[in-house]
C-alpha cells in the first residue's frame, strides 16, 4: 500500500463536511477535522475512532484569524504532513437586505470566505511540500449560479470564493490543485431549518430533474476524487454536483 493521505477538514462536525470526513477517512486517509461544536466533535471523533479510523477533532472557530493559524498548525503536527484542504465551514442566516446589518454580513463573510483566504495561505507551504496537494472549497450554486431571497451575503461570500479558487489555482500551480465543488439543494439539518415552512422542501424537490434532493455522500464523493492523485489534471474548476437542478431554463417545466 502506498502512504497514507492526510486532510485537514473544515465544518467537519455536520452537514456536508461530516460527508466528507465520513468519505475520506473511509478512503484511508488521516483527517483532521475542525468545527465550533465541541461536543458534536468529540461525539464524531470518537465514533471514527471506534470503527478504526485515524481521525481527531480539533475546535476552531474560523471567525478568528488566529484560530486558522492555530488550527493548521495543529493539523500538520498532529498528522506530521498535509495533502488536502477540503474547507466546508459555512453558514447561511436569513436577513434581507432592507434588516440585514453590517455585523450580518461581515459575520457571514468572515465565515464563509476571509476563512478560506486564510486557511489556503496558511496551508500552502504544506500542500506544496507534499507533491501532490490539493484544495477543494465547497462553493454553491447559490452565489455563483443562482440567488436566493434573503441570503445576499451568503450569495457574495460563495461568488467570492470562487473567484479566489481560480487565483489561488493559478498562483499554486503546478504543485498544488485548487478546485471547488458547488452543491445544489442538499438535505442536512442547516437546510431543513431554512426550509422549514410546511411545503417548501416538497417544492424545492419538484424541481430537481434527479426527483430527490442531494445528500452529504453525494457532495462527499466528488470531494474525494479531487482529493486524490487521479485529479491532477484539474484545476481552478467548479464542479456543479446538482441533480440537474441549475439545467431548466424555466424552473418547474
Amino acid at each position: 500500500m502506498g502512504e497514507t493521505r492526510t486532510a485537514l477538514v473544515t465544518g467537519g462536525t455536520r452537514g456536508i463536511g461530516r460527508g466528507v470526513v465520513d468519505r475520506l477517512a473511509a478512503a484511508g486517509y488521516a483527517v483532521v477535522f475542525s468545527g465550533r461544536d465541541d461536543q458534536a466533535g468529540a461525539a464524531a471523533e470518537a465514533e471514527l475512532q471506534g470503527r478504526g479510523h485515524r481521525a481527531v477533532f480539533r475546535g476552531a472557530d474560523l471567525v478568528d484569524a488566529s484560530a486558522v493559524t492555530q488550527l493548521v498548525d495543529a493539523a500538520v503536527e498532529e498528522l506530521g504532513s498535509l495533502d488536502v484542504l477540503c474547507h466546508a465551514a459555512g453558514i447561511y442566516p436569513e436577513h434581507p437586505l432592507a434588516e440585514m446589518t453590517a455585523a450580518d454580513w461581515h459575520r457571514v463573510m468572515d465565515t464563509n470566505l476571509t476563512s478560506a483566504f486564510l486557511l489556503v495561505q496558511h496551508t500552502a507551504p504544506h500542500l506544496i511540500a507534499s507533491g501532490s496537494g490539493r484544495i477543494v472549497l465547497i462553493s454553491s450554486i447559490t452565489g455563483p449560479r443562482t440567488g436566493i431571497r434573503g441570503l445576499a451575503h451568503y450569495c457574495a461570500s460563495k461568488g467570492g470564493l470562487e473567484g479566489l479558487m481560480r487565483a489561488a489555482a493559478m498562483e499554486l500551480a503546478p504543485t498544488v490543485t485548487v478546485n471547488a465543488v458547488a452543491p445544489g439543494t442538499i438535505l442536512t439539518d442547516s437546510l431543513a431549518e431554512l426550509y422549514a415552512e410546511p411545503g417548501v422542501m416538497e417544492s424545492v424537490t419538484a424541481i430537481i430533474p434527479a426527483a430527490r434532493l442531494g445528500t452529504p455522500a453525494d457532495i462527499a464523493a466528488t470531494v474525494e476524487f479531487l482529493a486524490s492523485h487521479d485529479s491532477g489534471f484539474i484545476t481552478g474548476q467548479s464542479i456543479t454536483v446538482d441533480g440537474g437542478q441549475t439545467i431548466p431554463e424555466v424552473q418547474g417545466a
